[in-house]
């Protein structure tokens, strides 16, 4: 039989997604295991590796089983995973201790000692990226300082990915994306940075080797296909990161394309021949699938996070929900505008001590004013975003749109409305991160010549939403910028006086 079916996984944050994906038939089929997140203590996150690999055999085995394709068509395995973890792993890859998660903030003292021996400006001419807890070199230098026996074992730090990779190949690596993640890649050499390694007091070879995302990394071992059930000497590409996959997931694979995710975090990304830094540093950029482009990102901690809390809130049963009662109110929530950063934030802003705000709040406002005022409030700092990638040079005329989110026509009618462009669904939103797997996965063993190509094949529009009515966005949006600066000394005294007692 032809080998003509990619099985891509995606490791989210709430477990593994897998799907079976031929060029000519598209997604054949598809299986979840769910795995949890633990956190023993204020500001932690950590999940256990071995429920990461559980969830892959799973997914396997029932994608295997489903009786749409059979074993040997499969071309290749590729791989999706959430960022910037902290897995230490001995030398027989057995894990020293649960993993440490990109939502963990325990780190913060690390990331600013980097910044006071580096200097934050040259940290992000170095990669791209302001560093700070969430990325993982300083969740290493974390475990060197509180937990050194564990340190001293380790012989390799991982992201999820990576270690479920090693099970299957035996290899030691990781993609530029995921090595970008640690805060600890110079973006534009592509390799680690001795210095920036140096200056967290970590060493060198506790690192995994950075590769192309589009390399095949190895062949499923015999005894990792007994567990799993993928056939022995199947092909391992290594895939990326779930931000760059799910830009070749949206069918972004060329500069002036972009796409916003809309899930429980909410991000605006595109492409550029060149590593984009943004003198005011609002924004970041990773290596793209295809390591010779770029894809220049600002992402928000809270979106559909803080519409969730809103929901749970108003004791709504479900999103929708919230969505018809949003589709109630008029655009603009009748004068209520939503400040969404419950746990501080990220791009544009960068600022852990902000908080969520409701403002503008009347003996008129209903239910639906509220809901609507959510997720406004997310699509105007989506706009945000947007304006800063705009100044830093990358032109997003239209926008794909993936992820929970995206299901949403009233939320993907408001931001078509507030980003003043036209927003597309892809037909399959939310399997977008493995679809960009998958499409590694066809570019690494040769089904496709370039990820152009493979997501033509692949990506289609589902829907589009044209601006109907932008101009009763422009007061607000102009309001809730200015919302933010007058709030942010208040932010501030307010955490400061809650840490202080």
């Amino acid at each position: 039989m032809a080998k003509t079916v990619i099985l891509a996984h995606d490791l989210g944050t709430t477990g593994d997604k897998a799907v079976a994906i031929d060029l000519q038939r598209g997604q054949i089929s598809t299986a979840f295991a769910s795995y949890e997140t633990v956190s023993p203590f204020p500001a932690s996150a950590e999940q256990d590796p071995r429920a990461w690999w559980e969830a892959v055999c799973q997914t396997s085995h029932a994608i295997l089983a489903s009786g749409h394709f059979h074993p040997s068509e499969v071309a290749a395995v590729a791989f999706s995973g959430q960022m910037m973890g902290c897995l230490p792993v001995d030398a027989g890859g057995t894990p020293l201790r649960r993993a440490i998660i990109w939502a963990d903030q325990r780190a913060t003292q690390e990331a600013q000692n980097l910044v006071a021996r580096v200097g934050l400006e040259e940290i992000y001419r170095t990669t791209g990226h302001r560093v700070g807890p969430a990325y993982s070199g300083p969740k290493m230098a974390w475990l060197r300082t509180h937990e050194p026996s564990c340190y001293a074992k380790t012989y390799k730090f991982l992201q999820a990915k990576d270690f479920v990779v090693h099970l299957l190949t035996g290899t030691w690596v990781t993609d530029y994306s995921d090595a970008g993640g640690t805060g600890l890649l110079n973006l534009a050499a592509k390799e680690w940075s001795p210095s920036l390694v140096q200056a967290l007091d970590l060493e060198l070879d506790k690192l995994p080797t950075p590769v192309s995302s589009l390399t095949v990394v190895g062949e499923v071992t015999r005894s990792a296909s007994r567990v799993t059930g993928i056939p022995a000497g199947t092909p391992v590409v290594i895939g990326g990161g779930d931000g760059v996959c799910a830009t070749a997931g949206a069918g972004v694979t060329q500069a002036g394309e972009g796409y916003v995710y809309l899930g429980s975090s909410a991000w605006v990304a595109g492409l550029s021949p060149t590593p984009c830094l943004d003198p005011q540093m609002r924004t970041f950029s990773w290596v793209y699938l295809d390591p010779r482009v770029y894809s220049p990102n600002g992402t928000m901690h809270n979106a559909g996070a803080a519409v969730d809390w809103v929901r749970k809130l108003l004791g709504l049963a479900d999103f929708s929900a919230l969505e018809e009662e949003a589709a109630r109110s008029l655009a603009g929530a009748d004068g209520l505008l939503f400040l969404p950063h419950l746990r501080g934030e990220r791009s544009p802003f960068w600022n852990p001590a902000a908080r969520g705000a409701f403002v503008g709040l009347s003996s008129h406002t209903a239910r639906a004013h509220v809901c609507r005022a959510a997720l406004e409030g997310v699509a105007f700092n989506l706009k945000a975003i947007a304006e800063a990638l705009h100044e830093s040079g990358v032109a997003l005329p239209t926008l794909r749109v993936i992820g929970g989110g995206a299901k949403s026509t009233v939320w993907c009618q408001i931001l078509a409305d507030v980003l003043g462009c036209t927003i597309q669904r892809v037909a399959y939103p939310l399997e977008a991160t493995a679809w960009g797997a998958a499409a590694a996965g066809a570019v690494g063993v040769g089904l496709a010549p370039d990820l152009t190509h493979a997501t033509q094949r692949l990506i289609t529009v589902e829907a589009s939403f044209t601006p109907v009515n932008p101009e009763a966005y422009q007061a607000q949006y102009a309001l809730f910028l200015e919302l933010y600066k007058q709030l942010f000394p208040l932010w501030e005294k307010l955490v400061h006086d809650r840490n202080n007692p």
